[in-house]
């Protein structure tokens, strides 16, 4: 999905008060993210994402009545329009300064202390999207690489599903980054809600592990997290096999832009020649 493809599902669905050419792009990912007025509209890329984003209005909810920091639905339900399921969403204040991981963590903390919601919540499906990504990517992608990361994935299946947690199971956010958190006048709010998840803990932590030792986090940085949260993933014997799931996925994930941007290709196989490698101390570039 490109920007003119998301346009036109947002023309379509008729939910903003003015012209969906004037509406600023905010991202573009597997989400076309638009901002108009009062209002943020999420446009997925294709079919597939619809029940998840039917169920990210659902936590959104439960989230409000839980009284957790999180970003709002505008309308509760989701459209399909052209293919494309289309959320709405209260747009935030303007932030006051870039999130940090201590406020992360300290999101994660009151999300890991809510009990079950009144709906299921999905397992954290971490390596569910790689053959899609990888599908996506098509002849973009060495076809050996492809089947490298099918293979990976089948492995860390197994290896994720044998761990044996520290924490006790239950609600995550599933895509724990400071980018997933919105400081607004008001303070630090979770946005991005569509991963949220009922497993393991850990699978939150992990994610800023992997962000100080791949993608270029301070030790610092990372240091005020783990003193925000209270504990450190990476005293946890599972936390290679965590990481090691989370890396196949976001080699994957790189994959499905290869196709129409050179810059994506060029750290897919970045990645993928880091993991062949089994060399961890290779810089990832966030994309």
């Amino acid at each position: 999905m490109d920007e003119a493809q998301a346009r036109s599902a947002l023309a379509a669905a008729g939910v903003l008060p003015g012209a969906a050419e004037v509406a600023r792009l905010l991202a573009l990912g597997e989400n076309a993210v638009f901002a108009a007025g009062s209002l943020v509209v999420k446009v997925g890329r294709d079919a597939e994402l619809f029940d998840r984003a039917r169920r990210e209005l659902d936590i959104a909810l439960w989230l409000a009545e839980a009284g957790v920091p999180a970003v709002r639905a505008a309308e509760p339900e989701a459209l399909l329009v052209d293919g494309h399921p289309v959320t709405v969403w209260h747009r935030l204040p303007e932030s006051v300064r870039p999130a940090e991981p201590r406020d992360l963590a300290e999101l994660l903390r009151v999300v890991h202390a809510l009990p079950s919601p009144p709906f299921e919540l999905p397992p954290r499906d971490l390596l569910g999207g790689v053959e899609r990504w990888l599908r996506l990517a098509g002849e973009a992608i060495d076809s050996a690489d492809a089947a490298y990361l099918r293979e990976r994935r089948d492995g860390f299946l197994a290896a994720v599903g044998a761990v044996t947690p520290q924490l006790p199971r239950g609600p995550i956010h599933g895509d724990a980054l400071p980018r997933n958190v919105h400081v607004g006048p008001g303070g630090p709010v979770l946005v991005d809600l569509e991963t949220f998840s009922a497993d393991l803990r850990e699978h939150d932590l992990v994610v800023m592990a992997l962000s100080r030792d791949r993608y270029g986090l301070p030790a610092a940085a990372y240091e005020s997290f783990v003193e925000a949260y209270g504990w450190d993933v990476r005293e946890w014997e599972g936390c290679s096999v965590l990481r090691g799931a989370r890396e196949t996925a976001s080699c994957a994930w790189v994959a499905q832009h290869a196709p129409s941007n050179p810059k994506a290709l060029a750290e897919f196989e970045r990645r993928v020649a880091s993991l062949r490698d089994g060399d961890a101390t290779v810089r990832w570039y966030s994309f």
